[in-house]
């Protein structure tokens, strides 16, 4: 989702950072974005990383002049995820990658918005939110946290203009499918959403004008309600 909301926005004209794990991943989402004309900057780091991610907004800062906007679609689970199976370690590291990101992301970048008189978050958490599921404890939890940051900065920092929206999505094509315990039946998985779906969503809310804020999207494969 992260990869094709930044090719989507760079479409649209956005000049463009991406911060994640991976180098190979991250090089290659730059290289697409050159191949449309458009400005991208790559930074391999930890979300969850409060030095590494300071650097990062500190550093955008002074190449780019500011930042309009900051998409969270950080996110992961594991195949052991029922109550039973999931150990404190596994948990621990199920909120950091989840949740511990999120905010490190939103202390980040809010002063920056503060700053510069606004700004825009969004946050892609799961559908599991609103309508729980098996996708386990230890992921609902910490994305049910992620709806919980987003509304309180939202309600912290709505005078200094800075809005905070959150996108719920259904079942998606993603990595995360792959790590169910359960193999998705090949006729359900055909009926997802793809990922540049919720790009589109994300691209549809940084278009929108500071006057505009919309708190909550859910977004469900048509076929499968």
């Amino acid at each position: 989702m992260g990869k094709a909301t930044a090719i989507a926005a760079a479409r649209e004209g956005a000049a463009v950072v991406v911060v994640g794990r991976r180098t190979e991943s991250l090089e290659q989402v730059r290289q697409e974005i050159l191949q449309l004309g458009g400005r991208a900057r790559v930074f391999q780091a930890d979300a969850a990383d409060e030095a590494a991610i300071g650097f990062v907004v500190r550093t955008v800062v002074e190449e780019f002049g500011a930042i309009n906007a900051l998409v969270n679609c950080v996110g992961t689970n594991i195949r052991e995820r029922s109550l039973d199976e999931v150990t404190r370690d596994r948990w621990d590291a199920l909120l950091e990658d989840n949740l511990t990101a999120a905010f490190t992301l939103t202390r980040a970048v809010v002063p920056v918005l503060r700053n510069q008189g606004g700004g825009l978050l969004i946050h892609v958490a799961s559908a599991a939110v609103d309508h729980p599921d098996l996708s386990g404890v230890g992921y609902q939890a910490a994305k049910a946290g992620v709806m919980g940051l987003a509304h309180a900065t939202m309600q912290e920092e709505r005078e200094r203009g800075i809005r905070v929206s959150v996108i719920y999505p259904g079942l998606t094509e993603t990595r995360l499918v792959d790590r169910r315990p359960t193999p998705v039946p090949p006729e359900i998985r055909a009926k997802a959403m793809q990922p540049e779906d919720i790009a589109d969503v994300c691209v549809a809310l940084l278009a929108l004008p500071a006057r505009a804020y919309v708190p909550d999207v859910s977004v469900y494969p048509s076929k499968l309600l």
